[in-house]
């Protein structure tokens, strides 16, 4: 599987069908979640998606978003994995490559996520520290993490 980072105007059409069809099927269907995804915020970020290498399929993504556009710091944001490919490592990997590409291309001290409160152990093992009480974002509890290098 191979990792690719482009901005919004460098994606295919393709490739956001993928990832607006990918996000669909995790936070929509999967979750039972009703919510407007197209935020406004696709435009100015940067996407990072994981191919799977015979088909091309997006298997795993994550939006990235300067400082100062969704929030105070630089942010993470949508990562999904889909369905049939979790519990291998590739949420970690995204993570973490989402992170050190951030560090490097932008410079940044620290990354703000709007985390799903029952994910909260996982984001704490890469290094990510709750920052906010518990909070209702779309019907879903989450906390405020941030981590910092």
């Amino acid at each position: 599987m191979n990792t690719l980072v482009k901005s919004f105007n460098e994606l295919s059409v393709d490739e956001l069908y993928g990832i607006l069809q990918l996000r669909a099927e995790i936070f929509v269907v999967e979750q039972d979640c009703v919510y407007n995804d197209l935020d406004g915020n696709d435009q100015k970020a940067y996407h990072l998606m994981i191919k799977k290498d015979d088909t091309n399929e997006i298997v795993g993504y994550a939006r990235m978003l300067d400082k100062g556009t969704r929030f105070k710091q630089a942010s993470i944001g949508r990562l999904v994995v889909k369905k049939e490919v979790r519990f291998n490592g590739l949420a970690r990997r995204i993570m973490t490559e989402a992170s050190q590409w951030m560090k490097l291309r932008w410079d940044v001290d620290d990354i703000h996520i709007s985390a799903q409160k029952y994910l909260k152990a996982f984001y704490s093992s890469l290094g990510y520290q709750i920052v906010t009480d518990t909070y209702l974002e779309d019907g879903i509890p989450h906390v405020g993490m941030d981590l910092k290098f």
